[in-house]
């Protein structure tokens, strides 16, 4: 599931067991929020508390999700654009769902709270592009357990398509660095699934950094640190 980190979406990973419905596993996680370990590295949600599940159904990439009307109660346009946003990226993580429509109550979103938001037509990724992180790593995410070689994977829109990505230890010193590629950058969003080599001898925390070097001057830009564990 995604919820909300530096204002932009960030992604969360949760182990559930078996099922034949895994989109509703998935909005049901998201809809409990970020864990306590995650608050504390800075994850939130923009979902009001108290919001339901009602169903969804799934047809010709078509993924209809109907909630409760207090998904639409509190906050600004960005809280709205926000939890809208949190709910297209977890169902579209599926490949049988290419949009999203909403219903509250069981009635179809037109226009999406006080903010004056439309929604006459079913919505995908890319209208969300503002609230997305020029690189978004969706593996690993926040607090996994990770071993060598590292699978690295999500999207990037950034200078040339090109970025970095490092594996630190829990002292700060670099175990792996590989210069990565997506699928298109430079106003484009691109995808990116790499394999970086790595060891531990024992477990431990340590931290994925992604960044992009800025053309202008080589420094850092677009930095994203994800904290995870490491599992020999």
């Amino acid at each position: 599931m995604y919820f909300i980190r530096d204002e932009k979406i960030a992604a969360a990973h949760r182990l559930v067991p078996g099922s034949p419905r895994p989109a509703t596993e998935a909005i049901q996680a998201l809809l409990a929020g970020p864990t306590e370990a995650e608050q504390a590295a800075g994850m939130s949600t923009a979902i009001p508390e108290g919001t339901t599940l009602n169903g969804i159904t799934i047809e010709g990439g078509l993924a209809t999700v109907d909630l409760s009307g207090d998904f639409e109660s509190g906050g600004g346009s960005f809280s709205m654009l926000a939890r809208l946003a949190q709910v297209v990226y977890t169902l579209t993580q599926f490949p049988t769902v290419e949009q999203v429509r909403f219903e509250l109550d069981g009635q179809p979103v037109e226009v999406f709270s006080s903010e004056g938001i439309v929604l006459d037509q079913p919505v995908n990724r890319a209208a969300y592009e503002d609230l997305t992180p020029a690189i978004l790593v969706e593996t690993p995410a926040f607090g996994d357990t990770v071993s060598g070689p590292l699978q690295a994977s999500g999207t990037a829109n950034v200078f040339e398509a090109t970025f970095q990505i490092e594996i630190l230890d829990e002292a700060g010193n670099q175990l792996a660095h590989q210069v990565v590629t997506a699928t298109s950058g430079s106003g484009m969003r691109g995808t990116f699934d790499v394999t970086i080599p790595f060891e531990v001898s024992e477990p431990g925390s340590g931290t994925v950094v992604a960044y992009e070097l800025s053309a202008k001057d080589g420094s850092r830009i677009n930095e994203v640190r994800i904290p995870v564990e490491f599992q020999p």
